[in-house]
């Protein structure tokens, strides 16, 4: 009795010695560095990054690997995992029976835990004392982690060969494709791997590669884990020859978030990852055969959202050559006769124009400032419908005279847009691309279009608030504008679906434009040469335009639909216009007429009280009669003498009142409603 209590009692001391000496252990970090990631909308990797050192370690979640690839591992590593401690006394005694037996090493004792101990210290598999810290580390990982915690961090630190580690980055170069789905055949060689995972390397060592694999698929079959009808399919599958890319779509754009929020691991967008491959295809194809420096950027946006569904910055992003690393979504340009829509929605929203107005296209001169069109032909008098969608340069000059340079950089700025001036007085010629902006500036432009006079700001982030921007344009001038750029002819061999559409081109061929949208997308196309220089015989009609379609084809769906006519847009015939809107008068070249009308009541930016029982009396001085009246673009009064009118009741809200004379000059101002 004597003997028993003693040894009790020195079993007892031993195990609160043991105790003490595994909770002292100090551990290693337990949460490893991972790359950061960027993800589309879904959640599918756009693009990752290496931690520090250059290695490939991902983040995983334990139900984010197939079950099948867990059980296997398990099976083959450690298949008392969920009982032990951390340390499998069986396995122990098993691999020492083993190695006196056959006086050599057969097996390992090693616990999948006593393994992720010695991944988090790096160190050794064969000396004693490595072996023993390997012990007391995944004693005391036992007693602070959870069984699938410790699983979860061999999926991160497992070696795969080379600079692999964790298994998505595994199995993502070696079969393409995340874990969440394996074959039999996968799981085997991941769970292989990590055992000798440079001389098992199937992109070097394929037939050792194949034998570690059947191993694996021989445990799995003995107890159970597989048929045997899977294990034949399995053993057929080919072993992997070279090592996958990771992905790298969205390069420009990944680059940039990462930079905006450099301590973020990941990074949620809202592209859509199909997409943006298909775009990132389509602008490498569209630059092959050409110019070996010409590029091609391309994005694509749901303008109803605002959300950012691609966004491809350059043709090639490692094509030194084309100097493909520079974003040119975001490179100041100029941009050419993509502002000339802008600018007649403002003439319509002004009462100035309506589509089926005449304008004229003849040789004028503002100041020392004469305009000319791109073939430097004249053609007369012809409709504004028609002047935009020949893309024009006289009549928009003449037209943005009249509305004056500094209300079309108002709208810009409200549309979300940033400009960038030449020196001095930019003057007329912004109208024709005399200033600097860029590609994401001008979807915005166009999207607000789309949206019916709405600004629309752009999502990259699906964290990005999404609603209503402020009011660009009028809903009737935004509509027209879409009615009118539907009309417009088709590249050849492109199909006639009324894409609403806008190409430009800056001057010397620096840059060739187009711009298209239906009732959902916005799309923009851009190509040119990254460092500035002209590309001779880049039209954006002959170029653009194409690729524009075709991106459009690539969307998957068919186009959606324009919205149909607001309240308040005349689908008249020009006969049917109020006098004032048939012929478009310009201001004789730059100088204010004096005679021009001018509304005295209400004075421009008044607040006014509504009432549904008194009328509102608009007075205009100068001008010459009859007069027609516009209330936010719709007429409400025409061919009337009398310098003072009754516009009748009114509601809540802001308005934009418009006097047009005989003489087609008109006034604006602005004005508030009350409650």
């Amino acid at each position: 009795m004597i003997t028993l209590a003693l040894l009790a009692t020195l079993i007892a001391v031993g195990l609160v010695r043991v105790n003490a000496w595994i909770a002292a252990t100090d551990l290693p970090g337990l949460v490893p560095d991972t790359g950061i990631e960027v993800v589309d909308r879904e959640g599918r990797l756009l693009r990752a990054y290496t931690v520090e050192d250059g290695r490939w370690r991902l983040p995983v979640r334990l139900a984010e690997v197939d079950p099948g690839f867990i059980d296997m591992l398990v099976t083959y590593e450690d298949r008392r995992f969920r009982t032990h401690s951390g340390v499998d006394l069986r396995a122990f005694a098993r691999a020492g029976w083993q190695a006196l037996w056959n006086r050599r090493i057969v097996s390992g004792g090693s616990t999948l835990t006593m393994q992720v101990a010695r991944l988090l210290e790096d160190s050794g598999t064969g000396a004693w004392g490595g072996k023993l810290r390997q012990i007391r580390v995944a004693l005391a990982l036992e007693r602070v982690l959870s069984k699938d915690e410790i699983l979860t961090l061999y999926l991160h630190l497992a070696p795969y060969g080379g600079n692999l580690e964790g298994i998505r980055a595994a199995s993502l170069t070696w079969f393409g494709t995340e874990p969440r789905r394996l074959t039999a055949a996968q799981s085997a060689l991941l769970v292989a791997l990590p055992q000798a995972p440079n001389s098992r390397r199937p992109d070097r060592f394929r037939g050792a590669a194949r034998l570690a694999r059947n191993r694996v698929l021989d445990r799995a079959i003995r107890f159970g884990a597989l048929t045997e009808t899977e294990i034949t399919w399995a053993r057929r599958a080919p072993i992997p020859s070279a090592r996958r890319d990771f992905p790298a779509l969205a390069p420009h754009l990944a680059d940039r978030v990462v930079q905006d929020r450099p301590t973020a691991t990941r990074h949620d967008l809202t592209l859509d990852a199909e997409l943006q491959a298909r775009m990132e295809t389509l602008a490498a194809q569209a630059v092959q055969g050409r110019d070996t420096r010409l590029t091609a950027a391309i994005m694509v946006m749901d303008h109803r959202t605002g959300a950012l569904r691609a966004s491809v910055g350059a043709a090639a992003y490692s094509d030194d050559t084309r100097q493909g690393f520079v974003d040119m979504t975001q490179a100041l340009r100029s941009p050419g006769s993509t502002l000339k829509p802008l600018i007649y929605g403002l003439g319509f929203e002004a009462g100035l124009i309506h589509p089926e107005s005449l304008i004229e296209d003849r040789p004028i001169r503002f100041g020392s400032y004469a305009p000319q069109n791109f073939d430097n032909a004249f053609r007369g008098e012809l409709s504004v419908r028609r002047a935009l969608q020949a893309s024009l340069n006289i009549p928009v000059v003449s037209l943005l005279d009249a509305i004056g340079p500094a209300e079309l950089l108002t709208r810009m700025r409200r549309a979300g847009m940033r400009a960038e001036l030449p020196p001095g007085d930019p003057g007329l010629a912004i109208g024709l691309g005399g200033l600097g902006t860029r590609m994401e500036d001008l979807m915005q432009l166009y999207a607000m279009i789309a949206r019916g006079g709405n600004a629309a700001p752009l999502r990259i982030r699906t964290e990005d608030p999404s609603g209503e921007g402020t009011r660009v344009l009028s809903p009737v001038a935004a509509w027209y504008l879409g009615d009118i750029l539907s009309g417009v002819t088709p590249p050849p061999n492109a199909p006639r679906n009324r894409l609403a559409y806008k190409t430009g081109t800056s001057y010397g061929h620096r840059d060739a434009w187009a711009f298209g949208f239906d009732g959902r997308h916005v799309v923009g196309v851009w190509l040119g040469r990254a460092d500035g220089a002209s590309v001779p015989g880049a039209f954006g009609a002959d170029i653009a335009a194409p690729l524009l379609f075709e991106a459009f084809a690539r969307l998957g769906t068919d186009l959606a639909p324009l919205p149909p006519p607001p309240l308040g847009a005349l689908t008249v015939p020009r006969a049917e216009l109020p006098p004032p809107l048939r012929r478009f008068r310009p201001q004789g070249g730059g100088a204010r007429d004096t005679d021009a009308p001018e509304i005295a009541f209400p004075p421009d930016g008044a607040v006014l009280a509504g009432s549904a029982d008194l009328p509102l009396l608009a007075r205009v001085d100068r001008g010459t009669p009859p007069f027609t009246w516009l209330w936010n673009g719709r007429p409400v009064a025409t061919g009337v003498f009398d310098r003072q009118v009754d516009l009748g009741s009114t509601r809540p809200g802001f308005v934009e009142l418009t006097v047009i004379d005989a003489e087609g000059r008109a006034e604006r101002g602005f004005l508030e409603i009350a409650r």
